[in-house]
């Protein structure tokens, strides 16, 4: 039986095109090594269309969790090759999900005598290789490696039904006094913040969506203890001294951090910082990566008016800026960062909720307002 085209992939193949042409061009220019073929807007839009209707069934009551990436098997190291290759098709990619749910594993895709097959699996992709992945029925996200073992990848678009959205590279819906921690988070600053070091901050953000019981980080400044003003007293679960073991794995040397051991011990302290937030109330942590407290609750600053809106934007194109109430971002979490953050200008906040939206909440002296950054979008 032949399943009617899902419209979404034709739609988005285009751009997601030349998204990898234009990175493709660019590394090439600087005279990077680019191992990763360009896909054309077919493959790619043959690639989503699979992963979509394979995201809408079932294997054994479990949904199918299944990545896909564009390679040839000579394009990764210990491939392993099916005899006989599979057709690109829905049936094909659920059959194969319980083998290839783990993080990390990839079904290679690539041509043989014109048609899309599915060779094998891959561990290991290069730089700019296509990614397809299913993260929940109905949801995909295209993306791709930044170049880093354990840097997380680049999400290009996020498909969700008939939903599109695409990755604002530009960040034009950033303020133009977006702090730089907000900034490297986005990922907007550099491509050198990605490629040259593994971004904690991100690792934070990507470990406290995954745990799904919803989260509030409060990151202050290092020097300072004015955000104690909006923090209600005793702390049930304050942290003294303050747990600096990921403060201590920052200050290590960049030929230290390049390092897999090193990597895998950040990775265990993010995951144990990450479950802090999961207990209800905020963990606090400062800019150097000590964590002070968690468990904290967060009350209005004595003299300080409640808030009563923010801007939200979302890092996509076409996402235009809107005013709303905090509590229509989400619930207790969201209204409680946002008014931290009216009281500390100089803080952060870093919302996940339990259904898989994050926000950061950040003061805009520009605007004036507290400024929530939805980017789910970028997380997934």
């Amino acid at each position: 039986m032949t399943l009617p085209a899902y419209p979404a992939a034709r739609a988005v193949a285009p751009t997601v095109y030349e998204h990898f042409a234009r990175h493709t061009a660019e590394a090439q220019s600087r005279g990077d090594h680019v191992v990763s073929a360009l896909p054309d807007t077919a493959a790619i839009e043959a690639m989503i269309d699979a992963a979509f209707w394979a995201s809408l069934r079932r294997e054994e009551s479990y949904v199918p969790k299944i990545s896909l990436a564009f390679l040839a098997p000579d394009h990764t190291g210990h491939p392993l090759i099916f005899e006989q290759p599979l057709a690109l098709d829905a049936a094909s990619l659920v059959r194969l999900a319980p083998a290839v749910e783990r993080a990390g594993i990839h079904l290679g895709v690539w041509r043989r005598n014109g048609e899309l097959i599915v060779w094998g699996t891959a561990h290991a992709i290069p730089t700019l290789c296509l990614v397809i992945e299913v993260a929940a029925p109905g949801l995909l996200v295209v993306k791709h490696h930044r170049g880093e073992e354990a840097a997380k990848y680049v999400n290009v678009a996020v498909l969700e039904g008939d939903q599109i959205k695409v990755v604002d590279e530009q960040s034009t819906s950033t303020p133009p006094d977006c702090p730089s921690l907000l900034s490297s988070l986005l990922g907007f600053d550099s491509p050198g913040t990605w490629v040259s070091s593994v971004n904690l901050l991100v690792q934070l953000a990507v470990s406290m969506r995954a745990h799904g019981r919803g989260g509030l980080l409060l990151v202050v400044p290092a020097a300072g203890e004015r955000w104690h003003e909006s923090i209600v007293q005793p702390i049930q679960y304050a942290i003294a001294p303050a747990f600096g073991q990921l403060a201590l794995l920052n200050r290590d040397a960049p030929e230290v951090k390049r390092t897999r051991a090193w990597q895998d011990e950040v990775s265990r302290v993010v995951a144990s910082i990450a479950g802090l937030t999961a207990v209800d109330g905020a963990t606090v942590m400062t800019t150097d990566y000590d964590v002070l407290a968690f468990g904290a609750k967060i009350s209005r600053k004595k003299g300080s008016p409640q808030v009563e809106q923010v801007a939200v934007t979302e890092p996509i194109q076409g996402g235009a800026a809107t005013t709303q109430h905090p509590t229509q971002l989400g619930g207790t979490r969201h209204l409680s960062a946002a008014q931290f953050v009216h009281d500390q200008h100089d803080a952060v906040a870093l919302v996940a909720s339990q259904d898989g939206r994050f926000t950061v909440f950040a003061w805009s002296e520009c605007e004036e307002t507290v400024h929530a950054h939805r980017v789910e979008a970028l997380l997934m």
